[in-house]
């Protein structure tokens, strides 16, 4: 007999391990449960690098797995949380790894995606699946695991945590005058192409420096990659319109960086998410994703919206013809999004920020 989700849940376990933007689409469904349930404990078994970027969330015990340490890593959680028994485990990331680690977990009843939305067949790890839900957003798709507990009040939380640290970190980087954040790069998985061009990168820092008298703060992490492409930016622009960081930044520091900045720019990466947490306009460049399902949720009217043409030419059908989480890939797909597109978006975002800003209202898309 399938066990019962729980009427007044005292203990509530969160597995999703990663990624970046996915943890911060998560926020405001753990922000959900603690309204519904302020009594609740909450304990977010996550990942290591995930872990530095939220740490400090408030009414959160957090479980640190390293993927790096395999089965011996999972077996030092099961016995870290060993007497603990959950009274629902919250199952949100579709994958085997995550599934296996759930195997030495203690909970009364597991939740997890509908068949539709699972992956490496997560319903069979779990008891209870969400109901369908069609073409939902990411961020809607965790709020589901809330919906299904009874929460109604889903409103918009994050209040991320930022340590004063963190602030002075983006200062001595940034200086004092008015700046965008742009993350050129995604993560470097295989054939992952989610990467714009470094002369549309360019040519945007260009027109925002001349055009809005903004600098442009580049972040990322340090690979290989993400420095040259970093480099091969700052040389084709002019001498004081550009600031390359990548590499030289704490995920804490970027949060800081993104909350002061006018806005973001990024490709499907985690930072387009951050700046979605922080309440910083975000355009977020599409063309191997689709940007319903995966762009910054409150500012999804201002991505750059290429994955049409991406799907059309690649793989010769509509979007409608394809499935909801499908992905384009190939090597060229983002150098359909145009530089004239993206300035256009960037211009709309800085006149939508500065309306209404003056006049007081939310930033909400």
């Amino acid at each position: 007999m399938k066990p019962s989700l729980p009427v007044q849940p005292n203990h509530i376990a969160i597995l999703r391990l990663s990624a970046l933007g996915d943890v911060c689409n998560l926020v405001p469904t753990v922000r959900a449960l603690q309204r519904q349930w302020p009594h609740a404990r909450i304990t977010w078994i996550i990942g290591k690098g995930e872990h530095s970027l939220l740490a400090g969330l408030s009414g959160v015990e957090f479980v640190v797995y390293d993927k790096a340490t395999g089965l011996t890593g999972m077996r030092a959680i099961w016995r870290e949380l060993a007497d603990t028994r959950f009274d629902v485990l919250l199952h949100m990331q579709q994958a085997i790894r995550a599934s296996v680690l759930s195997l030495g977990l203690k909970a009364n009843v597991r939740v997890g995606y509908d068949k539709a939305r699972a992956k490496d067949a997560q319903h069979w790890f779990t008891q209870h699946q969400l109901a369908p839900h069609a073409n939902a957003h990411v961020l809607e798709s965790f709020m589901d695991f809330a919906r299904l507990l009874g929460v109604e009040d889903d409103r918009l939380e994050w209040n991320l945590a930022v340590p004063a640290i963190a602030y002075e970190e983006a200062r001595g980087i940034s200086g004092d005058t008015p700046y965008l954040v742009i993350n050129p790069c995604s993560n470097a998985r295989l054939r992952n192409f989610r990467n714009w061009s470094v002369e549309g990168y360019a040519s945007v820092i260009e027109h925002a420096w001349v055009q809005h008298g903004l600098k442009s703060v580049l972040t990322g992490g340090g690979s290989p990659l993400e420095r040259e492409m970093g480099d091969q930016i700052e040389a084709l622009c002019q001498s004081g319109s550009v600031i390359n960081a990548i590499g030289g930044t704490s995920l804490k520091g970027v949060l800081a960086l993104i909350d002061n900045a006018r806005a973001v720019i990024a490709p499907d990466t985690g930072p387009a998410h951050m700046g979605n947490a922080m309440g910083t306009p975000t355009l977020g460049l599409y063309a191997t994703t689709n940007p319903q399902r995966a762009a910054p949720y409150l500012w999804r009217d201002f991505a750059v919206d290429a994955y049409p043409d991406a799907v059309r030419t690649y793989l010769h059908k509509s979007v409608d013809e394809v499935s909801w989480g499908q992905r384009v890939r190939h090597a060229d797909a983002m150098d359909l999004i145009k530089a004239d597109d993206v300035i256009a978006k960037l211009d709309a975002l800085l006149a939508h920020s500065a309306a209404h800003t003056t006049t007081g209202l939310s930033d909400e898309s």
